[in-house]
Order: C-alpha cells, then structure tokens, then sequence
C-alpha cells in the first residue's frame, strides 16, 4: 500500500482539481460565516433575515452542510453579513 500526501483534504476527497478548490473556497467562507454568526448574540432567525435566507438554511450553515451551498450563495450571505471577500490567484505548486 502506497500512502498519498494531500495538501488539503478537498485534494484528497474529490477526484478534480477544479471540485476541489470550489470545495476549499466554500468551506473557507462557511468558517468565516459560521464564526460570525456565533459571535453575533443574535438568533438563527434573526440572522436568516439579515442574509436573505430562510432559518433552516441558516441552520444548514451552522451544521457545517457544505454540500447544500452554491459559492455565489456563500459570498452573498458573507456580504450581507458585512463582511469582505478577498480572493488570491497563484500558481499552482
């Protein structure tokens, strides 16, 4: 048996490049959310009226369900939660 080194689980998981860096990039965003939301002191509900969404989505948030989220979903949550995206490009190692 052979044993693999990813440089992320995402690498490891899906079987495309590309699938796995939308796969990072939500995940990074569903963190960054998901913090701000806990440090918020408001209610699912509350949140799912600041976001736009419905409080089960917000629950879906907060319960870590990546594979319901379409990344533009994710930047508009993170915007209106007033917060900023900031995205970086390089080449891949």
């Amino acid at each position: 048996m052979t044993k693999q080194r990813f440089a992320s689980v995402w690498d490891a998981i899906e079987d495309a490049p590309e699938k796995a860096e939308n796969m990072k990039l939500r995940s990074s965003l569903m963190i960054a959310l998901k913090a701000h939301v806990a440090g918020s002191g408001l209610s699912q509900a509350q949140i799912a009226k600041l976001f736009g969404v419905t409080q089960p989505r917000v629950s879906d948030l907060m319960r870590g369900r990546i594979d319901v989220f379409r990344l533009e979903a994710l930047v508009n949550m993170v915007v209106a939660a007033g917060l900023r995206v900031r995205l970086s490009v390089r080449k891949a190692a």
